[in-house]
């Protein structure tokens, strides 16, 4: 059976592919990518790929048995783009089409989640035997400004008090890989939610770690936003982020199912261990 990885050279397709490999031959995984060279490192076969260009999609799927679809990082259509790949999956003749979603994506009022939705409704319409891995903020997406956090003395977002329960990549990576080497996961939709906290349990574990008193300042959504932008973020991207935070609040970055964990077979990376990944 030949698996197939959309966004390879990606960070989460990267782990995806490096946890795929612990599971099934690296001779049965595919990497696809816009640029095979950067893939040359993973040891596995490498096709051509762009989201943007169905002849491509069409060539690259040929064989492929299993793919999974991770949603683009680019944000010109990204509904047009998945489905792309999704009408070259049909066409080829994919058996079973892995999809990186997001939580609660089909009621979900965040605007990143507008793409998943249409995603998701897509896949279905195809007829193609789906799973849905609706995975909640990459806890990476909160760890990642920890350097700056501590460098200027506060923490800042506009989530409140909300727990929220994100998953590091690696946690991602590794349900990505459970599914596709998997069975039984047809028809599916994941609820994908990991350690619970709140953003000002953050602020206390990097107070903690750097022997410094770094609060958590919440800030209205769209001051958050134009701090952002401020820091040369595209607007269109702080718009996203801004949104997350003040939809954490209403509880649409929140899972406790416990699903990941089964999926992944352990616990789900602590919050001590991604604030000191962040800082190493």
């Amino acid at each position: 059976m030949k698996i197939a990885i959309t966004g390879a050279s990606g960070q989460l397709g990267r782990l995806a592919i490096e946890n795929l490999k612990t599971r099934v031959d690296a001779g049965d995984i595919v990497a696809l990518v816009r640029d095979p060279s950067k893939v040359a490192d993973l040891g596995v076969e490498a096709r051509k790929a762009d989201y943007h260009k169905p002849e491509t999609l069409t060539a690259a799927l040929q064989g492929i048995d299993r793919l999974v679809l991770i949603s683009s990082s680019d944000f010109d259509d990204r509904a047009g783009q998945h489905q792309n790949v999704i009408d070259a999956a049909k066409e080829t003749g994919v058996k079973h089409l892995i999809y990186t979603s997001i939580l609660k994506a089909d009621a979900s009022p965040m605007i990143i989640a507008q793409d998943h939705k249409v995603t998701e409704a897509a896949i279905k319409a195809s007829g193609i035997p789906y799973t849905f891995l609706r995975n909640g903020w990459y806890t990476e997406n909160w760890t990642g400004s920890l350097p700056a956090a501590v460098e200027a003395g506060a923490l800042i977002g506009s989530a409140g008090d909300a727990k929220v329960t994100p998953a590091t990549r690696q946690d991602y990576a590794e349900a990505i890989a459970a599914v596709a080497a998997g069975e039984g996961h047809e028809g599916q939709s994941y609820e994908l939610g990991g350690t619970a906290f709140t953003l000002s349990d953050l602020a206390t574990e990097l107070s903690k770690q750097t022997g410094k008193d770094i609060p958590y300042n919440d800030l209205p959504e769209a001051a958050y936003k134009d701090i952002l932008i401020s820091f040369q973020l595209p607007e269109a991207l702080a718009t996203v982020i801004a949104d997350a935070d003040a939809q954490a609040q209403n509880g649409w970055l929140t899972d406790e199912s416990g699903t990941l964990e089964r999926l992944i077979g352990r616990p789900t990376t602590p919050l001590s261990s991604a604030v000191a990944a962040a800082l190493a």
